[in-house]
């Protein structure tokens, strides 16, 4: 993946932020209103040293006058404290708003990410998928994106209240008392300067610190996906040490991370104290002169106190912007990459036709294979509706890289592909998967239920056509003996059927639609051959309708076919019907031979199933 250099980090951090800011943008309404808030919680905020200051004044006053004016400095004390009862629940009331606000537009851009993140998955190739591993595209949609959203209230908003605050409080204690001024502003060079500073160390370690989660996240995925493995193994203590390791890398840098940040912070606290100590001595001198009074002197100690906690703040803050630079330019590296399999302008669908699938010297290399070493080179052949082309031969020789090819989840890198006489990269990929149905070596399951599994192409079709389809797979009458029949839950991955009922779910789904093309990628691997049998015979009506491509290690479940082709190292060394390749003596012979003697030696005189 695309990794930010150090030169160019600053420049990308800033069109990240900028970035993110157009998303926070895209909700002005409620942006507007959280920034009004923001500004009129910070007036009333200023207003309370204020209020401060006049209550300590008038408070001494009463000390030192006569009897005659007490009720009327009572009055105003009590009117003072009055407004600085409603200074302050204005302030937490508006406060409270612009909170909700920031929070409601950083779960509005997170709703909005998560599912431009979730649609990039779907539509990216699968060559991505090859090179990146799901733990990694986990944490880019989750904990990233977290990173992001949180930037609008914790970083933005927050920024603006501090500037509003400081510049304003800048303004008033200058115009009150510049020297009283400059000592009470005296911290924020410093705690500004060191916020930059742990803002680029953090970035650094929250990217570090990101890449070892999605090492964990990856750890645990596969562990989850694997667990009977695990299990049947007894590696249990493996797979906990393994974890051990992984998560200690991850807890040492969050502890380094937490370390630079406390230090920052503390050092940052003791230089505002240490402001505090300098105005409390200047003011108390003044005082004692007699140039302020002590409601004054209380009144810039009031400010301090005001601009203490968000100008503490300044490192979370920084924290903010420093993850969120750093989560954004992750996360927005994944919803930037453009697919490489993807519609061309103006694609028309594939025209209806009769289904003729041509291969015209294609070749074919995965990315990052060396030139030398093509998955396939020069294959050719015609494949029209009502015949079954068989495709055999070692493991590696480029089998399941033409079916990967039939509905383009890859682009052949020579020659080309067609559909009718219509090239395949020329029409949408949308009608050019409803027409290659392709039952994969993977038979994958959904949490739902057997329904919902086969009917995963077409969720409005009917019972009677899901019924027809599991039938045709041969698994029709195991479902109707379960308790609630086709409502049954398969469990997480189909955990609840056997390998071979999953294959089955499988083809049943694909042929619920009906394609012009079907494909079977060893498909029936799982299935004896006694069902393999009966599945054949209930897809012969289908067939004689449609091309039908079958690819398999086992001679027996394309011997039927009506061409064989034999590859090796992506080429076809043979090709013919399974008579004429007996005939030949060569490699499809040799196999045959190895497969029937395997089977007589299991079974007595019994051969393969026809």
């Amino acid at each position: 993946m695309l990794r930010i250099g150090r030169a160019e980090a600053p420049r990308a951090d800033l069109a990240v932020l900028l970035r993110i800011a157009r998303l926070a943008l895209a909700h002005r309404g409620r942006l507007a209103l959280a920034l009004g808030c923001v500004v009129a919680a910070a007036a009333f905020q200023l207003v309370v040293p204020r209020l401060w200051g006049q209550a300590v004044d008038l408070a001494h006053g009463l000390l030192t006058r006569a009897a005659a004016g007490e009720a009327d400095a009572r009055g105003a004390l009590l009117a003072t404290a009055l407004m600085l009862l409603g200074a302050s629940t204005l302030r937490g009331l508006l406060t409270m708003i612009h909170n909700y606000q920031g929070e409601a537009i950083s779960h509005l851009i997170g709703y909005e990410l998560r599912l431009a993140c979730y649609d990039k998955i779907q539509r990216l190739s699968f060559g991505f998928h090859d090179r990146v591993h799901t733990g990694e595209l986990i944490t880019r949609g989750m904990l990233d994106l977290e990173g992001v959203r949180q930037l609008v209230n914790a970083g933005l908003l927050r920024m603006a209240l501090l500037v509003v605050l400081i510049g304003a409080a800048t303004v008033l204690l200058l115009a009150t008392d510049p020297a009283l001024g400059l000592l009470s502003l005296s911290f924020v060079p410093f705690v500004a300067w060191r916020s930059v500073v742990t803002r680029l160390k953090l970035r650094q370690m929250w990217l570090a610190l990101q890449e070892r989660l999605s090492v964990l996240t990856r750890i645990m995925d596969e562990n989850l996906a694997g667990i009977r493995v695990v299990r049947a193994f007894a590696a249990e203590g493996h797979e906990v040490a393994k974890f051990d390791r992984a998560s200690g890398e991850a807890l040492a840098l969050a502890d380094e991370r937490i370390g630079v940040r406390v230090r920052n912070t503390t050092a940052m606290t003791l230089a505002f104290f240490t402001a505090m100590a300098l105005v409390l001595w200047v003011g108390g001198l003044k005082v004692l002169a007699g140039e302020i009074t002590v409601g004054r002197l209380a009144e810039f100690l009031a400010f301090m106190t005001v601009l203490q906690m968000p100008v503490r703040q300044l490192g979370m803050m920084a924290n903010a912007f420093a993850r969120a630079s750093t989560c954004g330019a992750r996360l927005f590296e994944l919803l930037d990459i453009e697919p490489a399999i993807r519609d061309r302008p103006g694609a028309p669908d594939l025209a209806p036709g009769e289904g003729v699938l041509r291969f015209e010297e294609v070749e074919f290399a995965y990315e990052g294979a060396s030139a030398g070493e093509p998955a396939l080179s020069g294959i050719s052949f015609e494949l029209r509706p009502g015949r079954t082309l068989g495709i055999v031969g070692p493991p590696g020789s480029g089998k399941s890289t033409v079916v990967h090819l039939i509905p383009r989840f890859y682009d052949v890198t020579g020659g080309r592909i067609t559909i009718d006489r219509q090239d395949i990269r020329e029409v949408t990929l949308e009608s050019l998967r409803r027409a290659v149905g392709v039952v994969q070596q993977d038979s994958f399951m959904f949490t739902a239920s057997i329904e919902n599994n086969i009917a995963y192409g077409d969720p409005w079709a009917d019972e009677d056509r899901i019924a027809r389809a599991n039938s045709a797979a041969q698994l029709h009458d195991y479902v109707t003996r379960l308790p609630l029949g086709y409502k049954t839950l398969v469990g997480e991955r189909g955990v609840s059927l056997s390998g071979g009922q999953r294959q089955r779910v499988s083809i049943a789904r694909s042929v619920l639609l009906a394609p012009r093309i079907l494909v079977f990628d060893d498909s029936t691997a799982a299935i004896d051959a006694d069902t393999e049998e009966r599945i054949r015979a209930a897809l012969s009506e289908l067939a004689r309708e449609r091309a039908m491509v079958v690819v398999s290690h086992r001679l027996s479940s394309l011997m039927h076919a009506d061409e064989i082709l034999f590859l090796d190292k992506g080429r076809i060394v043979e090709r013919g019907s399974h008579e004429r390749l007996i005939a030949l003596g060569g490699r499809y012979r040799a196999l045959y031979e190895l497969q029937m003697g395997a089977g007589r030696g299991r079974n007595g005189n019994r051969g393969a199933a026809p």
